[in-house]
């Protein structure tokens, strides 16, 4: 590994200073994409910023909605109790990353800002409507997730600017949300292709509202707002789920790399994409 500046601020304050000082600095949270990134792949860093100690980073806030700090980690979200109730599909996100000692130091935040299309946070964190907030020394700005990825490894992020916080809407009643993933190992493998869906039912069990995100499967996470249009109003039928499906993988614009072809892919899509939507139905059902 190259040698590099290491910054420790003490607050957020001084964080954005000294990213506003010095806009080659990345900010460094876990550390557990961006430091195996430098010693394996040479990724070139000349400054870090640690987020170790500065609190506003590292904490849940109390806004109405679900809002927590970008450096809180992966394992602290998917062990949430509230989290696991109201917002599943996230815990299970969050839950399947790296094993529990990467759990314990990989952040949310971070694995949002590595921007790689597979990031088990991101579909879940899309179907469930989320925001950032961007901070720098200028101030801050909140960005919808959906616009928050431009394409492999990039996001919307300027030089000085840093994630500081997810905010994440509370769900209506009667909603429920599911993220799956296919993985050639069950664990410590990325995803081949991850699906995540979130439906609100209405009193009638008619779908009322729905999301569906895919990962792995195109330059950057993605919604496929052309399966809220076909379900709208609909209530799931196996008929229904198999059209959902073909919708689905049509929309995925995936690529043969050495784990997957793109056909293969695309089967997988269809297959998850059903079994997400019937996970996310049944949950909003359970807590109707």
């Amino acid at each position: 590994m190259k040698r590099f500046e290491y910054l420790a601020p003490q607050n957020l304050a001084e964080a954005l200073q000294m990213m506003a000082d010095r806009p080659e600095a990345l900010p460094l949270a876990g550390g557990t994409d961006l430091l195996v990134q430098m010693k394996e792949g040479g990724r070139p860093v000349e400054v870090l910023v640690s987020l170790k100690r500065v609190p506003e980073v590292r904490q849940f806030a109390s806004n109405g909605n679900l809002a927590f700090g970008a450096a809180v980690t992966v394992g602290q979200i998917a062990a949430n109790p509230q989290i696991q109730q109201d917002y599943p599909a996230l815990a299970n996100g969050t839950g399947l990353i790296g094993s529990m000692q990467i759990r314990n130091m990989a952040t949310v935040g971070g694995n949002l800002c590595n921007a790689a299309p597979s990031a088990d946070t991101a579909p879940p964190l899309l179907v469930l409507g989320a925001q950032v907030v961007l901070a720098s020394a200028q101030g801050e700005r909140i960005v919808p997730l959906v616009k928050f990825f431009v394409g492999p490894g990039q996001t919307v992020l300027q030089p000085g600017e840093l994630l500081k916080e997810i905010i994440v809407p509370n769900p209506p009643a009667r909603s429920g949300s599911f993220y799956l993933r296919q993985t050639p190992r069950a664990w410590m493998d990325i995803a081949v292709v991850g699906v995540a869906a979130s439906i609100t039912l209405a009193a009638d069990n008619t779908i009322r509202e729905v999301r569906l995100a895919l990962g792995a499967v195109a330059p950057t996470p993605i919604l496929v707002p052309a399966v809220e249009t076909l379900l709208q109003g609909q209530t799931l039928t196996d008929d229904l789920l198999q059209e959902v499906g073909t919708v689905a993988a049509q929309a995925a614009k995936p690529i043969d790399d050495l784990r997957a072809s793109a056909e293969y892919r695309r089967h997988l899509v269809k297959a998850l994409t059903q079994r997400a939507l019937r996970g996310a139905v049944a949950r909003a059902k359970k807590g109707a």
